[in-house]
C-alpha cells in the first residue's frame, strides 16, 4: 500500500468533513486513481470522520479487491466509483455522502437548477442532474448513474440515496461537493420566497468563461 495515497485519501475524507456537505453520522466513500495504474484506493470504513488509515484499501479498476479488508456494505458502491474512472480518463477522485439539502432534491428526484452562479463556474450550467433509481451497487445503478452523467459534468444525484461527484483532483471534487450542497440549500431556503430562479442562459456562459479566464490566470481551478 502506498503511503503517499493513503494519506491523500486521509486528507480528502478530513476535507469532505471540514467542508460540512456529508451527513450527520460521515457516511460516505472516497477514491482516488493511482496515476498511471489500473487501480484506486478507496475508504473502506463506515464513516469519513476520523478515517482509519489501515481501513483504506486497493482496489482495481475491475473492482477486484487488491489488498486490504473490504466490508460488504462499502463493496456494495465500489462499482460506482469504478464506473466514472472507466468512462471518464481524466477523473482522478470520486466522492459519494449523503450531503443533506442536495440528498433531499435526490430523494424528490429533483434536479438541482443552476441558481448559483458557482454552478455555472464548476462545469454545471444546466444544474445536476438526476440517476434514477437502482439498488445499491446493482449494475442497474451504475447504468442509470452512466446514462444521467454526461461528459464534462462533474456532478449527479443518486435518486432515493445520495450524491456523487467527481473531478480531476480531490481538491476539485470537494469543491463541487460543497458547491453542489450549497445550491441545494438555496433552493430550498428560496422556495418560501416564491422559489430559486435560474441564471440566464447567456450569463452562465459567461460565468464559465470568466472561471477559465480565472484558472489562465492561476486565481481559481475549475
Amino acid at each position: 500500500m502506498d503511503a503517499d495515497v493513503v494519506g491523500q485519501i486521509i486528507d480528502a475524507a478530513n476535507s469532505v468533513v471540514a467542508s460540512g456537505a456529508i451527513s450527520a453520522n460521515g457516511h460516505g466513500n472516497v477514491s482516488i486513481r493511482v496515476a498511471g495504474q489500473d487501480e484506486m484506493y478507496f475508504t473502506g470504513g463506515s464513516s469519513l470522520r476520523g478515517h482509519d488509515p489501515q481501513a483504506v484499501v486497493r482496489v482495481g479498476l475491475d473492482g477486484a479487491l487488491r489488498e486490504g479488508q473490504l466490508p460488504p456494505i462499502a463493496a456494495a458502491v465500489v462499482a460506482m466509483h469504478t464506473a466514472m474512472y472507466a468512462t471518464q480518463p481524466d477523473i482522478g477522485c470520486v466522492i459519494h455522502t449523503h450531503s443533506p439539502f442536495a440528498t433531499a432534491y435526490a430523494v424528490a428526484h429533483r434536479p438541482i437548477g443552476c441558481w448559483i452562479e458557482a454552478l455555472a463556474m464548476f462545469g454545471l450550467p444546466d444544474g445536476v442532474p438526476v440517476a434514477a433509481y437502482g439498488p445499491r451497487g446493482s449494475d442497474h445503478a451504475v447504468a442509470n448513474i452512466q446514462a444521467a452523467v454526461m461528459p464534462g459534468v462533474p456532478a449527479v444525484l443518486l435518486a432515493n440515496h445520495g450524491v456523487l461527484v467527481f473531478h480531476r483532483t480531490p481538491e476539485l471534487a470537494i469543491m463541487v461537493g460543497g458547491v453542489v450542497e450549497e445550491a441545494a440549500q438555496a433552493g430550498i431556503r428560496a422556495v418560501g420566497l416564491g422559489g430559486p430562479v435560474e441564471i440566464p442562459s447567456d450569463m452562465k456562459a459567461a460565468a464559465l468563461q470568466r472561471a477559465m479566464a480565472f484558472e489562465q490566470q492561476g486565481t481559481v481551478a475549475v
